[in-house]
């Protein structure tokens, strides 16, 4: 197993409604919000903020694509965030193989994603990487064999990204439920424990 990020020196990040800084914050302006996230990260002597897996989040009032048909918000994190520099080089923690990648280009979405293949104890894993640089997808193709620690990414900057603070978004499913390219980052309420059973808390490989 390989880290997915090289960086030791990190913090805990808050985005749900217990942090009241928020409120002072333009999470719309990107760059506003960008400056807020590595304010907190720099003044704490850190290099990357860390958190996120199914925290209850309020920043995704920021754009509509986290509301579902019916105007539900979606605000439940599945994965982990690594806010860190834009450039920041991501590996791949196990050997395994591209399945799909994508550039979903929409405001507040994924940007650059990729979805790899691997054999975990015995059974598929899926390891999910959003928020990456355009320059992430060159020369991918699905099958493509990945060694473990293998360089496969950089964080992308804003507004390619996704229109985000640079970081990346990591997620582990067991289950794609047949998407390529794309997989739900952050689910309703109502439908946590579906998602909760799939996608599994991404700590045993980020080796932090």
């Amino acid at each position: 197993m390989h880290k997915v990020i090289n960086i030791d020196n990190y913090i805990l990040l808050d985005f749900t409604a217990n942090n009241h800084e928020l409120a002072e914050v333009d999470l719309v302006d990107t760059a506003k919000f960008s400056n807020y996230v590595f304010d907190k990260i720099y003044t704490a002597g850190a290099k990357m903020g860390i958190g996120g897996y199914m925290e209850p989040r309020v920043i995704y009032r920021r754009s509509e694509h986290f509301s579902t048909e019916d105007e539900i918000q979606r605000n439940i994190h599945l994965g982990i965030d690594l806010w860190a520099e834009a450039g920041t080089t991501i590996f791949s923690p196990l050997m395994g193989k591209v399945h799909s990648f994508k550039n979903n280009a929409n405001f507040g979405d994924y940007g650059p994603t990729i979805i790899l293949e691997h054999t975990y104890a015995g059974k598929p894993l899926y390891t999910l990487y959003g928020h990456l640089s355009l320059a992430s997808l060159d020369g991918l193709f699905e099958g493509k064999s990945i060694q473990t620690g293998e360089k496969i990414a950089e964080i992308g900057n804003y507004p390619v990204n996704g229109d985000w603070p640079p970081h990346l978004h990591f997620q582990v499913m067991t289950d794609l439920l047949g998407m390529y390219g794309d997989f739900p980052g952050v689910c309703t309420e109502g439908d946590k424990e579906q998602f909760e059973k799939i996608c599994l808390n991404p700590d045993f490989l980020l080796g932090l």
